[in-house]
């Protein structure tokens, strides 16, 4: 085997501000610590978290990489010193992985913890590959670990044409969710949704989903609501859910300030949820990895459930991909090659 470099190119960024402060820069490749792999990125997927880093309002936790990027996939390019009862095990130079990571996804080289890696889904690509981590750990934590999405409920998913919405729709009808509702802001993004499964889109530019979500549930409401919108849609977010509902919170698109009537709480017996990923310990999101492994990794592999791809940039066009995702005309994922 070839001798690894020591120089790598990665995206940095210049100072807070819009898609043209990334660049092109060189680092040091890095080395992988105990318990991690290094990884030969083939593509990295783009995110929301990835924009609000480039803008400031969102730096990355102690110790991460201050490069960008969340996710990665491609192939194992050397194994770091083995933690105490797991380090690389069942991991080997040359293996095809996608991984969830803390930052530095948009470079050549990126370290991932090994309890955050797992096998590229028999069937898929890299750039697939690279668009499942980010998404799937987050759908899987908050739909099923937190909301506790069962067969036969009913779920409404906002922002059904994202990474996250194109996700989640997909995963709720392979668990058993006997309705999925999802919201989106056009008519093709809401035909791409029901395309996906979603028994009914809801076109939040034209309908009311509050309304349509009781009408859809013969007033009802859903079981549970997966929303990355925050105040904005909270106090109709309570008034859409069902006796015993519950409601994850996963994002503040709509700001995070939002009024609340404890009474409605009450009498519904409501759960309302909210969770970051990013600054999770390793140890938590490899029982979110093996969660999936073994629910939804077979999925993935018979064709069930695919990643919806957007568009792909080279890795010196992320501001090109950034501004993509801030146009908010993407339908699922945005993927940089590498």
């Amino acid at each position: 085997m070839s001798a690894l470099p020591t120089r790598m190119k990665a995206v940095e960024i210049a100072a807070p501000g819009g898609p043209d402060v990334l660049r092109i820069g060189e680092r040091p490749v890095p080395a992988p610590g105990q318990g991690e792999v290094l990884v030969k990125v083939a593509a990295a997927g783009v995110n929301r978290p990835d924009v609000e880093q480039r803008k400031g309002t969102y730096p990355p936790p102690p110790g991460a990489s201050d490069i960008p990027g969340l996710e990665i996939a491609g192939t194992v390019a050397a194994l770091g010193p083995a933690a105490p009862g797991a380090g690389a095990a069942g991991l080997n130079v040359g293996d095809a992985v996608c991984a969830l990571v803390s930052g530095g996804g948009y470079a050549e080289y990126c370290t991932a913890p090994v309890p955050q890696c797992l096998p590229v889904p028999k069937g898929l690509g890299m750039v697939e590959a690279a668009a499942l981590p980010e998404t799937f750990f987050t759908v899987w934590q908050n739909v099923f670990d937190r909301a506790r999405l069962q067969p036969g409920e009913t779920i409404l998913i906002h922002g059904g044409s994202s990474g996250i919405g194109t996700t989640a729709i997909q995963m709720a009808k392979a668990m058993g969710a006997a309705r999925v509702l999802a919201t989106a802001g056009s008519a093709e993004k809401c035909a791409a949704c029901v395309n996906l499964g979603a028994d009914r889109a809801i076109n939040y530019n034209a309908e009311d989903f509050v309304e349509i979500t009781l009408a859809e549930t013969k007033n009802k409401g859903a079981d549970v609501i997966l929303d990355m919108i925050g105040g904005k849609y909270f106090e109709r977010n309570i008034a859409a859910l069902a006796i015993e509902g519950r409601l994850a919170v996963i994002a503040l698109l709509g700001g995070r300030d939002a009024k609340l009537d404890l009474g409605l709480l009450l009498r519904k017996r409501l759960t309302v949820v909210g969770s970051v990923l990013r600054a999770r310990p390793v140890a938590e999101k490899g029982a979110i990895a093996d969660a999936l492994r073994r629910q939804i990794w077979p999925l993935l592999a018979a064709g069930k459930i695919k990643p919806v791809i957007d568009s792909t940039f080279p890795l010196g066009d992320a501001a090109k991909a950034h501004a993509r995702m801030e146009s908010s005309a993407h339908v699922g994922k945005i993927v940089l090659k590498v």
